[in-house]
C-alpha cells in the first residue's frame, strides 16, 4: 500500500470520529468508534502492514525506524494539517510490524462535553504540590491533564513545562508561557528532562507518567520546592495509587517517602471510561482531596483506611468511584451490569443498587 493512501485512511478514521486505529497483519484495518471495533477494507498481509508502518514514519518527518527495529516498539506523534494529530505506538507481534494510532484533535478538549466534573477542574487551582491523575490505559488521563493545563494557561500567569511521551495536545501560549517537550525527540528521557525543568523557572510541570522510583523521587522534590506538578499513574483508586508510589521504594526508604508524600500530595483523581446506555462512552471519577486526616493516614501507614474516608466524606469535592458509578446509574446513564463491572467493591455497590 502506498504512503499516499495513509492520509486518506486517517481522514476516514477522523470522519468516523474514531478514537483509535489498528494496523495488524492477519486482519483488516480496524478503527475503534465509541468503544466498538469496525473493520475497514480487506485483510492485511505482513508486507502490507510493514509498508503502512514505514509510511507512518515517513509522515512523522522521516522519523528513524531504528528504535522499532532494535527494541521492538516505539512511540511518536505527528500532525496532518487540517486533519488531526496522531499518537502512534509501533511494535512487533508474530514477527511482523503492527501499530495502534490514537487520534487527537487539534482543538483543546471541552471539559463540559467530556463530562469532567468541576471538582476535577478545580484541582488546577493549586499553585504547589502534586496532583495525580490515575486510571487504566485508554481511560482519558492525558485528556484530563490537558484540560487542567488549559485551565491554568487561561487563568493565571506563569511558565508551564510539559514533558510527554509522545506529545499529544498542542497548547497555545495565553496567560502562560507553555514549553512542550517530547521525550526522545526533545530530551533523552523523563528523568533527564524533569531535572532540567527544575532549572527552567517552572511554575507548573506536567510529567506524562511516573515510571520509576528515580522519576517519582525527583517529581516529589519538584512538588516540595514550590512547583505544581501534574502526573499520571496506571492505578485505579486513590489508596492503590499511594500504595503503588510507596512500594516503588526500598523498605528502608518507605517511611521517609510516606511522610514526604503526605506533605506534597494535594489530590488524586482516578478515572475509568464506561459504556453508557446509548453505546457511547462516559467517564466515572474518584476524587480524593488531601485533608489533614488523610495526610495523617499516609504518614501513619494507614493507607487502607483512605477508601472508607472518601466514601463517607461530606466534602462535596470528594467522591468514591463506587458513588460515582451509583450516581451515573441513578441518572440512567449506565446499566446496573456496567456499574457492577467497574465497581471497586461489587458486593457493597450491589446492595445499594437493589
Amino acid at each position: 500500500m502506498s504512503e499516499l493512501l495513509i492520509p486518506s485512511f486517517l481522514k476516514k478514521a477522523c470522519e468516523r470520529n474514531a478514537s483509535d486505529i489498528f494496523i495488524i497483519a492477519g486482519r483488516p484495518l480496524c478503527i475503534k468508534v465509541n468503544g466498538k471495533l469496525e473493520n475497514i477494507g480487506e485483510r492485511l498481509m505482513p508486507d502490507d502492514a510493514d509498508q503502512m508502518i514505514r509510511d507512518l514514519y515517513h509522515l512523522a518527518n522521516n522519523r528513524n525506524i531504528g528504535q522499532l527495529v532494535d527494541a521492538g516498539d516505539d512511540d511518536f506523534s505527528f500532525s496532518i494539517p487540517g486533519l488531526s494529530r496522531f499518537r502512534v505506538n509501533t511494535y512487533r507481534q508474530r514477527s511482523s510490524l503492527a501499530s495502534v494510532i490514537r487520534v487527537i484533535s487539534f482543538e483543546m478538549p471541552d471539559p463540559e462535553a467530556l463530562q469532567i466534573p468541576r471538582a476535577v477542574l478545580d484541582t488546577a487551582d493549586y499553585t504547589k504540590g502534586m496532583v495525580l491523575v490515575t486510571g487504566p490505559a485508554g481511560s482519558g488521563k492525558s485528556t484530563t491533564m490537558a484540560c487542567l493545563i488549559d485551565r491554568i494557561n487561561h487563568t493565571r500567569e506563569g511558565h508551564i513545562i510539559t514533558l510527554e511521551d509522545p506529545m499529544e495536545y498542542l497548547h497555545r501560549h495565553d496567560k502562560c508561557i507553555v514549553s512542550q517537550r517530547e521525550i526522545v525527540t526533545d530530551s533523552a528521557n523523563y528523568l533527564v528532562s524533569l531535572r532540567a525543568a527544575l532549572r527552567q523557572s517552572p511554575d507548573v510541570i506536567l510529567l506524562g507518567e511516573m515510571r520509576d522510583y528515580e522519576t517519582i523521587q525527583t517529581a516529589m522534590t519538584a512538588a516540595e520546592t514550590g512547583h505544581l506538578l501534574l502526573s499520571s499513574l496506571h492505578t485505579i483508586g486513590a489508596a492503590n495509587t499511594i500504595g503503588r508510589i510507596i512500594d516503588v521504594f526500598q523498605p528502608s526508604q518507605q517511611r521517609q517517602i510516606a511522610v514526604q508524600l503526605s506533605m506534597v500530595l494535594q489530590a488524586v483523581i482516578s478515572q475509568q471510561l464506561l459504556p453508557d446506555v446509548d453505546g457511547r462512552t462516559i467517564p466515572a471519577f474518584e476524587i480524593m482531596i488531601l485533608t489533614p486526616a488523610i495526610r495523617n493516614m499516609i504518614r501513619d501507614d494507614k493507607v487502607h483506611q483512605i477508601e472508607g474516608v472518601i466514601a463517607s466524606s461530606a466534602q462535596e469535592k470528594m467522591i468514591s468511584m463506587d458513588q460515582s458509578l451509583l450516581n451515573l446509574y441513578k441518572k440512567g446513564a449506565i446499566t446496573k451490569d456496567t456499574a457492577l463491572r467497574f465497581a471497586t467493591n461489587r458486593e457493597m455497590l450491589s446492595r445499594k443498587l437493589m
